[in-house]
């Protein structure tokens, strides 16, 4: 049985990538899986004048402990203008700062969604570049396009969309074990 942390890189209360990564670790038995809410984690935009006059948050440090206690991390991050938000971008910077190989040697599972037909490539494509950096494996990745056509109240509802995030999925797990 593995551990798995799951989270969105999003701090919107409303986040529809949020949504699918808890449809995403409801389809997860057997493992360990802890979901967080980003939504509830409030960082300051990262400065080097502030890194030095206040250090890391207790959140901050929690947040690097959860991710490197976790075999496996399953990560839906949205897009603002074709890249990952500020919010998820500041994070990374953050964690980055309190540990440079934060993520090593965790497997990832990378998402995006958005309301468009591109499904938040821009941005999925630039962290799944930017994760090995910091010590990740970037397992596989999934992204869902126009995602109040392809999702509902039971999950994804496109059957082409429904297997290949089922395919990226059962490789995520597979590689876990």
């Amino acid at each position: 049985m593995a551990t798995i942390l799951a989270f969105a890189g999003s701090n919107s209360s409303a986040s529809i990538n949020f949504k699918l990564v808890q449809h995403t670790v409801s389809k997860m038995e057997e493992h360990q899986v802890r979901l967080l809410d980003m939504s509830g984690y409030a960082f300051p935009m990262f400065s080097e004048d502030l890194e030095k006059s206040e250090g890391y948050s207790n959140s901050l440090v929690e947040l690097k402990d959860e991710i490197q206690k976790a075999d496996g991390l399953v990560l839906s991050v949205n897009e603002h203008n074709s890249n990952p938000s500020a919010f998820f971008k500041n994070v990374l910077d953050w964690l980055s700062r309190l540990d440079r190989d934060f993520l090593q040697q965790t497997k990832v599972f990378l998402m995006s969604t958005s309301p468009g037909k591109r499904g938040g490539i821009g941005a999925l494509g630039t962290v799944e570049g930017m994760l090995p950096r910091f010590g990740g494996d970037v397992v596989c990745t999934y992204s869902l396009p126009s995602f109040y056509q392809n999702f509902d109240e039971n999950g994804i509802v496109d059957a082409d969309e429904k297997a290949s995030h089922k395919a990226a999925l059962n490789q995520f797990l597979e590689s876990l074990s």
